[in-house]
């Protein structure tokens, strides 16, 4: 299905993408049994090589909340509440961890909670909160929204080097979004090979945005 973009080009009504840079080929639904919910700073929003969007429409039970500092009120429920309540008035609440790197000693920030406090046994009443947006950008975040700062923070360690090769990494350690909410479901789910399916067609994604790369000068000769 298309719809016309008021620049008159043919865009994908799925992904909301233009047809010649569709991603929806590989959109790979995966069976999950925490919830995630993208918190995308607004310059992301949009970004063509943003890997956001491929896992929000591979993951049925996630949501993507696009803002820099967030209403309280609103957050509060963005991070607890049941995504579908309206289906289910009786959904339970949801224990939110933030998918964060190690905090150093003096960083600025609220003591979180610490992990061994979450029960990690029931992962159906988890849901995993991602910060999308670069490393400067997600840290503000985090200083802007001080209800982030209490949940309970997942770490990624021994996590594979990213293959996110279309934008800039500032350290080996850092990862697509992506990238990092799949190993981080890894850990909590027990279960690499569910997420192997996405990570695979992510390595597609990302030769798919290569391809848009203006061929480098040849050259000059003697």
């Amino acid at each position: 299905m298309t719809s016309l973009h008021p620049a008159r080009r043919l865009v994908c009504a799925r992904c909301r993408r233009a047809q010649p840079a569709c991603i929806c080929r590989w959109v790979t639904p995966v069976t999950h049994a925490v919830e995630v919910l993208v918190l995308q700073h607004p310059l992301e929003a949009g970004h063509a090589k943003g890997s956001a969007p491929l896992l929000h429409l591979s993951l049925p039970h996630s949501r993507i909340a696009v803002g820099e500092t967030f209403d309280e009120q609103e957050l509060k429920a963005l991070l607890h509440a049941p995504f579908a309540q309206a289906a289910d008035p009786h959904a339970q609440s949801r224990q939110a961890i933030l998918l964060y790197p190690d905090t150093p000693a003096g960083a600025a920030l609220m003591p979180s909670p610490p992990l061994a406090g979450v029960a990690l046994d029931n992962p159906g009443r988890l849901r995993l909160v991602v910060l999308d947006g670069t490393w400067r950008k997600s840290r503000k975040m985090l200083y802007a929204n001080p209800l982030l700062q209490t949940l309970p923070r997942l770490a990624l360690h021994d996590a594979p080097a990213s293959r996110y090769l279309i934008r800039k990494a500032h350290g080996a350690h850092q990862l697509s979004t992506l990238e990092a909410a799949c190993y981080a479901l890894v850990q909590l789910e027990r279960d690499e090979a569910k997420y192997q399916p996405l990570l695979e067609a992510f390595n597609g994604f990302v030769t798919q945005q290569l391809a848009f790369r203006p061929p480098a000068p040849a050259p000059h000769s003697c």
